[in-house]
């Protein structure tokens, strides 16, 4: 079972047996209305106590059972989901710098005088048109010296490819421990009963 099915499964269970703890103590709280209306119960209300008691403890053990399991897989979801999102960011760390690189590498082409593509060019002036008029002044100085041809730096780019999320990375994850029975909520309390 991976993360993203256990936090919906397990999410569901823990809000059906919330809402069972919600009615049997609203119904231990009416039981213990009506005792004291009463003058002679006979044991009727001890009884009827009694069985509600253990349906209530039998209900918020699962409950804090399902809760610890939905804590435990938060936990490794965002453990998950911050590692996925450290490894996007430095790859895009990684891409940025190289992207500099080459803006810079224009930049020193043209104040040397080189003669660079116009889309590298339009890269340099979209990026800092303070660097490019730096380079292009050089180039000036510089424009008695033999002018060298130069490729672009861009030709070998990739189109870039859609990154899926790191929540939708971390909740296709596998648990990595034993997920408790799925048990449901009418199953629990006939065992406290009985």
């Amino acid at each position: 079972m991976n993360i993203g099915e256990a936090r919906k499964i397990y999410s569901a269970k823990i809000g059906e047996f919330w809402d069972k703890k919600l009615e049997l103590a609203q119904k231990k709280k009416d039981l213990e209305a009506r005792r004291g209306l009463a003058s002679d119960d006979g044991g009727k209300f001890s009884e009827e106590a009694a069985v509600l008691e253990l349906s209530y403890n039998a209900v918020t053990e699962k409950y804090e059972e399902y809760k610890s399991f939905m804590a435990k897989i938060m936990e490794m979801h965002s453990c998950i989901a911050n590692a996925e999102s450290a490894k996007q960011q430095g790859e895009a760390m990684k891409e940025y710098g190289v992207e500099m690189s080459k803006l810079l590498e224009v930049a020193r082409r043209i104040s040397r005088g080189a003669t660079v593509p116009a889309q590298d060019e339009k890269k340099l002036m979209d990026y800092s048109m303070e660097l490019y008029m730096s380079a292009k002044n050089m180039a000036m100085l510089n424009k008695m010296k033999e002018k060298e041809e130069c490729d672009s730096l861009w030709d070998d780019e990739e189109e870039p490819k859609e990154r899926e999320s790191a929540m939708d990375i971390a909740d296709s994850k596998e648990i990595a421990f034993d997920a408790p029975e799925l048990v449901d909520v009418a199953d629990v309390m006939p065992s406290a009963e009985g």
